[in-house]
C-alpha cells in the first residue's frame, strides 16, 4: 500500500527513492470500516487524509435534517477539510467511509513537525493542494454552468468508478438532482447508447 503513495508522490517532486521512502515509513496508515465516520460536523479537524483503498463521502446536513453530499474521494485522492479562515475552526462537513477504506491518516497538529524533519516536503504538499484545488475550481464551474444530464456525463467520464461505488440517492445528490431524475437520465442515455 505505501507504494502507492510513492508512485503518487512522485508526480510532484524529484525526491530520491529512498527519500520518498522514508517520508512514507513516518507515514500512519490504517484500516477503518465501511460506516466509519472519519469527521462529525461541527467537530474541528484534526486529521487530514489520502485514500490508498475505498471510498469516503463529503457531506453536511441542515437545519432542516436534509443531507447534501458535496464531494466523494477515492484511491489516490488527498481529504483535507480547509476551514482555518473560519473562527471557531469547526468542520461544516463530515467525512464517512462508504467503502471498507485504507488512509493515509496525517496528524494536522504534526504537519510543521514533518516539514521540518523532511525539507522539501512543504512544497510538495503544497503542489499536490494546488492541483486538488484547481480540479475542485474547474468542477464546481462546470457543474454550475451545465445542465443535470451533463454533470452525470461529465462524471461518467471523469470518475466512472463511482456510478458502481456510491448509492445512487447520494450520487444524485452530489449532481444536484433528485434520485428519480437521476434514473430517468441514465434510462434516456441507455437507450441512446443503444440506438
Amino acid at each position: 500500500m505505501r507504494d502507492i503513495l510513492i508512485q503518487y508522490m512522485k508526480r510532484f517532486t524529484d525526491f530520491s527513492e529512498d527519500a520518498l521512502k522514508s517520508i512514507v515509513a513516518d507515514v500512519p496508515i490504517e484500516e477503518f470500516k465501511k460506516g466509519t465516520i472519519l469527521l462529525h460536523q461541527g467537530e474541528v479537524p484534526k486529521k487530514c487524509y489520502f485514500v490508498l483503498k475505498g471510498c469516503v463521502r463529503q457531506f453536511a446536513v441542515d437545519e432542516t435534517g436534509k443531507e447534501t453530499t458535496y464531494n466523494f474521494f477515492a484511491e489516490e485522492q488527498g481529504v483535507t477539510i480547509f476551514n482555518q479562515h473560519t473562527k471557531d475552526k469547526a468542520s461544516k462537513y463530515s467525512l464517512s467511509c462508504l467503502e471498507d477504506c485504507v488512509l493515509v491518516v496525517g496528524d494536522l497538529s504534526i504537519t510543521e513537525d514533518m516539514y521540518d524533519k523532511h525539507s522539501g516536503l512543504e512544497s510538495m504538499t503544497r503542489m499536490m493542494i494546488e492541483e486538488n484545488i484547481g480540479e475542485i475550481h474547474d468542477n464546481f464551474a462546470v457543474f454550475m454552468a451545465s445542465r443535470p444530464e451533463e454533470r452525470y456525463k461529465a462524471l461518467l467520464e471523469k470518475r466512472p468508478n463511482l456510478i458502481q461505488r456510491v448509492p445512487q440517492h447520494q450520487l444524485a445528490s452530489f449532481l444536484g438532482i433528485t434520485p428519480e431524475s437521476l434514473s430517468r437520465i441514465k434510462r434516456r442515455l441507455e437507450v441512446h447508447d443503444h440506438l
